[in-house]
Parts: C-alpha cells; structure tokens; sequence
C-alpha cells in the first residue's frame, strides 16, 4: 500500500469539480469537521463553562467557521478585520476573544466597542488600554509566558523564554493588583507554551501550571478568577503512521488536574476555554493541484499549478504535508520526485525527494492537513493569485465558500489608476 492516510476526495469526484471550479483549490470536509467539534464539545462537557474560541487566523472562513458556532465555538481574534469577521457572522460579547500583541489603539477601541474579552499581552498595554477606553472592561484576561523551557516526559516542546508574548510571572502579580485596584472584576488567564503537539500530556501539563499560578494569584492578590485558556498548540499528526491526538483522554486528563489543584482551592467553578485552530480543521481540509509538467534534470520534478502563495508551510518552515496521487492510491511509491510549484523561489517545493507512484501531466494531487494555517498564510508574490474554497457537504455535493481571485482583485488596489481596465482595452 503507498498510501495509509486517507484523501477524503477521489479522482473521480475532483475530475467532476474542475468542470465548473478549476484547480487548484482548497476543498473542506464537513462532515470530518462537524464530527472533530462534537468530540472537543464532548470531551470537556465535565467544565460547565467550557467554550472552545476559534483561532480565526487558522482559517479565516465564515462558512466554516459558522459550523463550528453550530457548536457553541466562539472566535479567538488577533486583529481588526478577524474581529470584523466575527461580527459578520452574529459573535457578539464574550463569544470572542481579543488576544493580539504589539496592538494599535483603534484595535482595542473596536474590540471594545463589541464586548470582545481583552487577553492584554504585556503590562504596559494596562495603561495603554485604560487611556484609549476612559475605564477598563469589567473582565480582563492576561496572557502568562513562565519564561524558561517547555518539557515534558517526550523531550523540549518549545521555548516560551525566548516567544515575544505575555507577561512574566512577576508582573502577572503586579498586573493582577493593578488592575483590580483600576475597577476591574472578573479575571482570565492565558498560555500558550508549545506549538503543534502531538501528544495529549501538552493540555494537562500546561493546566497544571495555569491553575498553581491561579491559585496563588487568587490567594495573594483577591482577583477573581473566572476563567483559565489553555489556547491552542494541540497538534495533528502531518506524517503518515504517526499517532494522533486523543482529544477525550486530553479532556480527562485536564478534569482530573483541575480535581486536584482547583477544586480543593475553592475554585470550582472556574470556566476552561481552548483556543484551537490546527486541532479542530487542519485535518479536514485538502489541496488540491494538478501536475502541469515533468522535468528531469539533476533531479526528477513535478510541476504542478499550485505553488508557495497557495501553501507557504513546506517552503517556509520545511513543513511535511503528505501527498496522494489521486487515482494511485494502490501504486507502489517506487519515484523519488521533488513536488514544485512554478515561483521564482527554489523553496516553492511541497516536497523534497518524496517517494510517490509514478506520477505523469494531467495527475490530480491531494495534498493533506492543509486545512489550518494553509489558505490563511496565502499572498501575492510574482502576482500569483490565491485560489478558491470549496466546501464538501454531508451530502457529497460541493460549494464554493470563497471565489478565487481574478486579476481584477489583484489591481483594485491601484487606487486611481483603472490599470485592469486599461490592459483589456
């Protein structure tokens, strides 16, 4: 078998959408997605309070992200228009999350004006804050960096001393007592320690942690704490053959920490909340791209009509997302190729001297896991324009949730100057 994860398209389905969406384009499960929000739904229901909030910068889509309001989700926001994207689809008041840094002052205006919880990334943002509002909100969350590095039983998950995000330990202290003495009632906490783990002790070790410092916050500074977000970093496994994430062991796992050092403190009814984005559609989403060329030089090439503007992880973090030749799923992976997109870039690859069945012009290609931080991390370089969603109904039909790009869009910008129309003339 060359192939052990699974496309959720066939060659004959995408052969059927090219007729009227040509490639490439990204294409969505919803079927995966409704079924992976009914599992995280379920997997904290022991924390009446719980709300996941959507990282909207994962995959920026209203369509999608208004399944996932279907199931109590919330949005995780970063900047203005992620805001406005929330507003548009009915998010109102605590249903979003404002966790920004290095944050302009009409931000934090607009995230104000719509009710949004303020996560303040650094001390001085209190002030900050205070001074474009009058009066700080009600309810405040601050976002928690222990510093150091990360470990667990598996080894060193990342470097929070070295990330530009959070308060220190100290000044969450200092901050805390600030704020409460600046009228502010009902208090959050935020971490986010590692990045893509796969392993379910990531959300209880990072839990134990938040709730100690919880606890000795409450303690020594009166605050209220009503919430703790353990944010995102739950992973997916890219690779084939490698074990996935078991999001009801990690909600387990995550009750019985909060059993021992919240509950005993009095802390009982503290509100848990996620903020994933990875976790809940980087699986469900696929791209998909047809080989254009063949090359054979130093090395065997497969061109295809996507490149590094539809999908920047490979070139920019040497990122693995697995490939299906859709049609070969059962041909042996006897080929050694590199997979290129036609930029000006030698790192426009989605993969280097990848074993693959023999792959010829006119192939369809799957490329997997693409479903967050996939479309979201597009832009225009060599005037390259991003491609179309599609959204994969329940029922097998297909429906465009956003139109690729045309020319046109890529011109509008040229204030003034009517160059698209001029080169038509």
């Amino acid at each position: 078998m060359s192939d052990d994860k699974k496309a959720f398209v066939t060659k004959e389905m995408v052969e059927e959408i090219v007729k009227t969406y040509p490639t490439p384009f990204y294409i969505y499960d919803e079927r995966g997605i409704r079924e992976n929000a009914q599992a995280v739904k379920e997997a904290f229901a022991w924390n009446k309070g719980f709300k996941e909030y959507f990282a909207v910068k994962a995959t920026p889509n209203p369509y999608l992200i208004k399944i996932l309001q279907e199931y109590g989700c919330g949005c995780d926001c970063s900047s203005m228009t992620e805001l406005m994207l929330s507003r548009a689809i009915g998010m109102e008041g605590g249903d979003i999350m404002f966790s920004s840094n290095d944050t302009p002052a009409e931000e934090y205006a607009y995230a104000a004006k719509l009710g949004a919880i303020i996560n303040l990334d650094d001390i001085t943002h209190i002030d900050f804050l205070e001074k474009i509002l009058g009066k700080l909100p009600e309810t405040i969350s601050c976002r928690y960096n222990p510093g150091g590095v990360f470990r667990m039983s598996n080894g060193i998950m990342d470097n929070p001393g070295d990330a530009k995000y959070g308060f220190t330990t100290e000044q969450m202290f200092e901050g805390f007592a600030i704020l409460k003495e600046k009228g502010v009632k009902n208090f959050g906490i935020h971490a986010f320690l590692a990045s893509n783990t796969v392993t379910n002790e990531y959300y209880p070790l990072l839990a134990k942690q938040l709730f100690e410092v919880a606890v000795r916050l409450k303690e020594e500074t009166g605050a209220d704490i009503r919430f703790i977000n353990l944010s995102g970093g739950v992973g997916i496994p890219y690779e084939p053959g490698q074990q996935g994430n078991d999001i009801r062991e990690i909600g387990e796992g995550v009750r019985r920490v909060y059993e021992e050092i919240l509950v005993p403190a009095g802390m009982g009814e503290v509100a848990i909340y996620t903020e994933m984005g990875r976790f809940m559609m980087g699986p469900y989403g696929e791209l998909i791209t047809k080989v254009i060329h063949e090359k054979h030089t130093y090395k065997e090439y497969i061109g295809v009509d996507a490149c590094a503007v539809n999908l920047m992880r490979p070139a920019m973090y040497g990122a693995y997302h697995h490939i299906t030749v859709l049609g070969k799923e059962q041909e042996p992976c006897i080929n050694k190729y590199d997979v290129a997109g036609s930029l000006c870039e030698n790192n426009d690859k989605f993969a280097v001297d990848r074993m693959l069945p023999e792959i010829k012009p006119g192939d369809y290609i799957a490329i997997h896991d693409t479903g967050a931080h996939g479309f979201a991390m597009g832009y225009n370089y060599n005037g390259k324009l991003k491609s179309a969603e599609l959204l994969l109904k329940e029922d097998g039909s297909v429906k465009l949730i956003r139109r690729a790009e045309t020319p046109a869009d890529y011109f509008a910008t040229f204030d003034g100057m009517d160059i698209y129309k001029d080169l038509l003339a």
